[in-house]
């Protein structure tokens, strides 16, 4: 069965009486329900990486995936195997009624497998907004939204307080829910939805209880301290202080001992967010930063980095993105420009961006990422790829192809 396009789906309705077919495996265990315009994924990998370290059996479930579908469905960090995938996939499909979507189908087939795996924790991150994603049809024990940005206007509306309407659906009656401060016209909707549903709002400002004491570039770690302490946060980037604060008091609230919360800050690996890549004396930064703010972010910790200097940016966009803005921070940044088009079909198409950068600003365009990422390495000592996680995916997955081909 051919589905594309967001008209396709069960919608929350269906996909309630699909999952009740399925015997709602989604009660099975535990669950922290995460959502947010950026910073979610780093917050639902560095939970899950506390869990484990907390001696809980884990289940992660993300978006997007940079090489196989199947590291969106993980448990302690190993993906799903294309056997159980598959398998568990086809009982998903063979109980549709309603014509489902792609991620309803993954989000059915996540549930499904954690059940009959037995985890007893299940971090789950929101697809898309939050109230009527298929993931709400859980009861989770916490819920964290990491940022309110404007994203997927087109469909979860074109203001801030809309966006964090929907992305506040994810709240449920009584349960705890993690946030930072935000503006105040959004915080006034995530204050009145967690009154109105009686749920514990904690407002977690960075610093608090973790500040930054500096950052290792050899070691790329960000190192934090508490109450005299150092920690070490095995992640780099503008927001990840605050995201590790919102884990910290998040999991302090589940009873998580401090032993466990700093190992999970230790080991924890994200592919894809200020992701770095050495080579031949040179430096590759896989950042899959696909809208403004989220740029915004990067190239302020970009400027901060000893891999600020002689700087090219490969770059390709998805078409309902907001690439002009992104174009517009990008040609500010003084960084060569080397643009391209992802390997997805919602990508913009080079003539698009051509269209909405400014005839003042040169950049090199090229048809294939792998062609745009050869010439800005020829010419740079660091090379930026981002806009796109598909971008980052392609030229990602080239790059360890090419580690194995020189292991054998």
């Amino acid at each position: 069965m051919q589905r594309t396009g967001p008209a396709y789906g069960a919608g929350p309705a269906g996909f309630k009486r699909l999952m009740k077919r399925l015997s709602s495996p989604q009660n099975s265990y535990q669950i922290i329900h995460v959502a947010g315009t950026n910073g979610k994924g780093s917050v639902c990998y560095l939970t899950a990486q506390v869990l484990q370290q907390a001696g809980h059996k884990t289940g992660l479930f993300i978006s997007p995936h940079l090489c196989s579908v199947t590291e969106r469905i993980q448990i302690n960090g190993k993906p799903i195997s294309i056997s159980d995938f598959k398998r568990i996939c086809q009982r998903v499909l063979d109980a549709e009624e309603e014509k489902l979507n792609f991620f309803e189908i993954l989000t059915a087939t996540a549930f499904l497998y954690f059940a009959e795996k037995k985890v007893t924790w299940v971090v789950l991150e929101t697809g898309l907004g939050g109230r009527k994603d298929p993931t709400n049809i859980c009861r989770p024990s916490a819920c964290v939204i990491t940022s309110i940005g404007l994203d997927h206007c087109q469909i979860l509306g074109k203001t801030l307080q809309k966006i964090a309407a929907e992305k506040a659906g994810i709240i449920k009656p009584g349960v705890p829910v993690f946030c930072p401060p935000f503006a105040r016209p959004v915080m006034t909707v995530i204050r009145e939805t967690s009154r109105a549903k009686k749920a514990p709002l904690f407002v977690i400002k960075e610093g608090s209880p973790l500040s930054l004491k500096n950052i290792c570039w050899r070691t790329k770690q960000t190192v934090l301290q508490k109450d005299g302490r150092c920690w070490k946060l095995n992640l780099l980037g503008e927001k990840q202080i605050q995201n590790a604060c919102l884990v910290y008091r998040l999991c302090r609230r589940l009873n998580i001992c401090e032993t466990a919360i700093r190992k999970g800050f230790e080991n924890v690996q994200i592919p894809g967010r200020f992701e770095i890549i050495q080579k031949e004396e040179k430096t590759i930064i896989l950042d899959g930063a696909h809208n403004p703010q989220a740029l915004a972010n990067l190239l302020t910790f970009l400027q901060k980095s000893p891999w600020r200097k002689n700087l090219a940016v490969v770059c390709g966009f998805m078409a309902d993105k907001d690439y002009p803005a992104m174009l517009n921070l990008l040609s500010k940044s003084g960084a060569a420009l080397y643009i391209t088009v992802p390997n997805a079909k919602r990508a913009a198409t080079l003539t698009q961006v051509k269209n909405a950068l400014l005839s003042s600003v040169r950049a090199t365009y090229f048809g294939f990422p792998l062609q745009a990422l050869e010439a800005a390495w020829e010419h740079c000592s660091v090379v930026l790829v981002t806009g796109s996680f598909y971008l980052v995916s392609s030229v990602r997955t080239a790059l360890l192809r090419a580690r194995v081909a020189r292991r054998h």
